[in-house]
């Protein structure tokens, strides 16, 4: 119980520090040297992802050890392209999808992340996101 507790102060914490985003909102960044058109093809799904990792289950702390992981791993693979899918946040108790707020906040913080947006429809749509990671040198 101590744990959950822990999760759950935690959760609040990063819910105060800004804006949260809702089950519909879309994900969206790119770094200032990333030239807008590359944002625009990656909201369309001009690129392919190469791998991606479901986090759909995890709590928000395994959920971000995994996708530390991942993108680690991904990167080092000289992967450019990754999907990762947290979901909507549909069934989420407060209404605060935890997951996508996570994997928004950790992208945006990771030097090794270009640019990302969710995915089109067809790919997950606001469930999942498509992340452009820099070339690993």
């Amino acid at each position: 119980m101590a744990e959950r507790d822990d999760d759950e102060a935690r959760d609040e914490f990063r819910r105060a520090l800004g804006a949260s985003l809702l089950a519909g909102d879309t994900l969206s960044y790119r770094r200032d040297e990333v030239p807008p058109r590359v944002l625009q093809r990656l909201a369309r799904g001009h690129y392919a992802a190469q791998d991606e990792i479901d986090l759909h289950h995890a709590d928000s702390r395994q959920a971000e050890a995994m996708l530390r992981r991942f993108l680690k791993d991904a990167r080092e693979a000289g992967t450019g392209c990754v999907r990762v899918i947290h979901g909507k946040g549909l069934h989420a108790e407060d209404g605060v999808p935890t997951l996508k707020n996570l994997v928004d906040r950790l992208l945006r913080q990771r030097a090794d992340v270009l640019a990302f947006h969710s995915a089109p429809a067809a790919a997950g749509g606001t469930g999942a996101v498509l992340v452009l990671l820099a070339p690993n040198r």
